[in-house]
């Protein structure tokens, strides 16, 4: 697999006539958009002036006109750059994950499936409605892998039966083999009543969880500040967790610097990084020949697939049974 190095030179010296080409889109819709954006304003301007002075600012009108020009400027900006995030994605992001491995296929319109998702029982709450895309699927060292941006939701009512929608998960996720047949599940999270609430009333709060299974004491306080461990077998879920194991997971998210989430669930490994948003829609603002901007792809692409190295998964671990 390529470095971060090598790849960030792939990026710059073997796709620079595709990205030299995609910039001068980018620069193209962000001129039409301040063109539109200044028009919208002006006219918007012109309809609150007329309707003030009318029917007076706060009339229920107003605010309709308000919220139909807000929904406008996102139909136009998603129209806009709609073509221009498909070319990027089929002239920049393919032909870099089949840098970093020939094994690696992508697919900008498919995701992990909701199944795998629920599978890994990280997230106990219904889902409602589930989405994602840029999804990769493959090998690294032998060992089988998927990922994909994925938003998962779920819908409440109010007591005026009005609904709302409220996001579980949105980032990436990841589904991988892992070296051993277990019957237990072993879940990982972030340790938010830890963080909340101090050592004393965060564990009391952990141990009372109604959704996952037991609680799980590790014996590694760097680990136990940063997560929690819920599992049906004490002692399988401290055998898969050695301590080199929470070394890395701890390294990895250190790397990552978005909430964790891992499950050893069917012989699987499942992790999401609560990243909040798809992480490989191009830059709309911001020159996709701006350094920072392409690590963001780079260090994206690298962090997730290089997980398999990172936790070691390619190494026969325990013999499978």
């Amino acid at each position: 697999m390529k470095s971060t190095s090598e790849l960030t030179d792939f990026y710059y010296k073997e796709l620079y006539p595709s990205l030299s080409e995609l910039e001068e889109t980018r620069k193209r819709i962000v001129s039409q958009l301040k063109f539109y954006r200044g028009m919208g304003i002006v006219i918007f301007l012109i309809v609150a002036l007329w309707m003030g002075k009318n029917f007076g600012f706060l009339h229920p009108l107003m605010m309709g006109i308000a919220i139909a020009f807000i929904v406008l400027a996102s139909i136009t900006y998603r129209a806009m750059t709609s073509g221009y995030a498909k070319d990027f994605k089929e002239r920049i992001i393919t032909p870099m994950v089949g840098a970093i491995d020939s094994h690696l296929l992508y697919n900008p319109n498919f995701m992990v499936s909701q199944h795998l998702f629920e599978r890994s029982e990280l997230f106990k709450h219904s889902i409602d409605r589930y989405s994602g895309n840029d999804y990769v699927k493959g090998s690294i060292d032998g060992v089988p892998l998927e990922f994909s941006d994925v938003h998962a939701e779920y819908q409440t009512r109010d007591s005026k039966g009005r609904t709302q929608w409220h996001t579980l998960f949105r980032g990436l996720f990841l589904v991988a083999e892992f070296n051993k047949h277990f019957k237990a599940k072993t879940v990982v999270l972030p340790d938010q009543a830890e963080k909340s609430f101090g050592s004393l009333i965060g564990g009391w709060l952990q141990s009372i969880n109604f959704t996952h299974e037991s609680l799980v004491r590790m014996d590694d306080p760097e680990f136990e500040k940063h997560f929690v461990v819920y599992g049906s077998d004490q002692i399988e879920a401290r055998y898969i967790l050695s301590h080199s194991m929470m070394k890395r997971i701890l390294d990895f998210q250190r790397r990552v610097s978005h909430p964790l989430f891992i499950s050893f669930v069917h012989n699987h490994i499942h992790v999401g990084i609560g990243t909040g948003k798809d992480l490989f829609e191009p830059a709309v603002f911001t020159s996709l020949l701006d350094y920072k901007q392409a690590m963001e792809y780079v260090n994206t692409l690298q962090n997730t697939i290089g997980l398999v190295e990172e936790l070691k998964l390619n190494e026969k671990l325990w013999s499978k049974e």
